[in-house]
């Protein structure tokens, strides 16, 4: 990348453009770019209004793209350029998959004012569990065998 970000700019742009042209098909202001290497591995836009999976925003189905091209799960050294700040959930999946950095053109507050969601599930995040308006509870299953050491075990073991 070039020190004054006119690649990043550049990147930023076309992820805006993926997002103008999903609108103009009927979906949502949304589209990313991953660019590893200099090169880009993978370009998407918001799917939900083709597919109403809640989860096919346009990082979610960058990455799956890139991981697939790449074959592999982890993008480590991966930069991902989005059109609108990523939710959480894309954010976490960008984590989960070991990418270096992300840009994005317009703030989750620009989204918000226009009518879309993401600003308020930040903050609701940010509040302790229990003062969440949705819940995730632990229940220990006595007698289940712990999944989690199975799986350690089986990697430890080959």
């Amino acid at each position: 990348m070039s020190e004054d970000g006119n690649d990043h700019a550049a990147y930023l742009r076309e992820a805006v453009e993926i997002a103008r042209a999903n609108v103009a098909e009927g979906g949502r202001p949304y589209g990313a770019v991953i660019v590893r290497d200099g090169e880009v591995v993978a370009r998407a836009a918001n799917g939900i209004h083709k597919s109403h999976d809640p989860t096919d925003h346009a990082e979610m189905a960058a990455l799956r793209a890139a991981s697939q091209r790449l074959g592999r799960p982890k993008l480590d050294g991966s930069i991902v350029y989005a059109s609108g700040q990523p939710c959480p959930m894309c954010h976490a999946a960008m984590r989960l998959a070991g990418v270096e950095r992300g840009y994005y053109a317009f703030t989750a507050k620009e989204a918000e004012a226009e009518g879309l969601l993401s600003a308020g599930i930040y903050a609701e995040l940010c509040r302790p569990a229990d003062e969440q308006p949705m819940r995730v509870s632990y229940l220990q299953l006595p007698g289940e065998a712990n999944v989690f050491r199975e799986w350690a075990e089986r990697n430890r073991n080959g």
